[in-house]
């Protein structure tokens, strides 16, 4: 036994190691730093997934899930997560998950699992994208935007919300690009702080905790807009669906390719490709979220 202090990444992985209550109902904590003053999204639907997953055999990955962000989760409060085992096939797994706080649901995700067959082969090629051993950490790039985020401790609070992953921006980051209108496309490398176990079902749901932490930055750039940590946008993901198409590894690094093709209506859609360093297309995402300018 080891007295070594817990690591962010420790901490991330004791949060979806779910505690079972009864059968198919299981309990998740809530409370990691976040940017904004309610739980992570993607934080709720790694915990979904793993519940998700919990009620599924080893042999059937998971490859696909869709899901919908109901109400603002409250970071003080343990989360409820009961799974509907909608059906179960020869060769496919369909699980509902409800999350539930103070007796009402707050997010809703389906997921489909399969055993590993024989198919079709073809995909989209790897976008150019430099090396992420040479650019800066966000511990390194987001000091120097401090004046644009609103100050160090905002910079810090954001650090902090993401202190498990390793996350490099390949340009200026969205965030820090107030007054700015750029070309809505973004790209970011990231891998977890940290060697992961070989199951591929926690790399799955590292992936999904990590899916939400940039993508609608990529509906801001057009705009010119910094988001919701300097409050010039009031902002909240309203849907998220992935599919994960090849095998990959979390704690290896993963090039996140993401563009937003249109915002109107007081909502912004984004949609993200996740590539391995050797050029495998290994995820796609696509979310819709509330982006609207506050009110003078």
């Amino acid at each position: 036994m080891t007295n070594e202090p817990l690591t962010p990444l420790d901490d991330l992985l004791g949060l979806l190691d779910l505690e079972p209550i009864e059968e198919n109902i299981f309990r998740g904590a809530a409370g990691r730093a976040t940017i904004v003053p309610r739980v992570f999204g993607g934080q709720v639907a790694a915990q979904a997934l793993v519940a998700a997953g919990r009620t599924v055999p080893a042999d059937r990955r998971a490859h696909s899930l869709h899901s919908y962000f109901l109400r603002p989760g409250d970071p003080g409060v343990p989360i409820v997560y009961t799974v509907d085992r909608i059906r179960d096939g020869r060769s496919f797994t369909t699980r509902r998950v409800v999350a539930v706080q103070h007796g009402q649901p707050i997010f809703h995700l389906s997921a489909s699992f399969q055993t590993e067959e024989e198919g079709l082969e073809h995909q989209e090629p790897m976008p150019p994208a430099p090396d992420p051993l040479t650019l800066p950490t966000a511990a390194e790039m987001l000091p120097h935007y401090a004046d644009r985020l609103g100050g160090p401790e905002v910079v810090e609070r954001i650090l902090e919300a993401r202190d498990a992953v390793d996350l490099r921006y390949v340009d200026e980051p969205p965030l820090a690009s107030v007054g700015e209108r750029r070309e809505p496309k973004s790209q970011v490398w990231f891998r977890t702080n940290g060697k992961l176990a070989d199951d591929p079902m926690l790399h799955i749901c590292l992936a999904t905790y990590v899916s939400d932490m940039t993508l609608l930055d990529s509906v801001l750039l057009a705009h010119g807009r910094g988001g919701w940590a300097v409050g010039d946008v009031v902002g909240a993901s309203l849907d998220h669906a992935m599919w994960f198409h090849r095998p990959f590894r979390a704690d290896e690094w993963l090039l996140y390719d993401q563009e937003s093709p249109t915002a109107q209506g007081g909502r912004g859609l984004a949609r993200g490709r996740i590539f391995t360093a050797d050029g495998q297309l290994a995820v796609s995402v696509i979310q819709e979220g509330v982006v609207r300018v506050p009110r003078a």
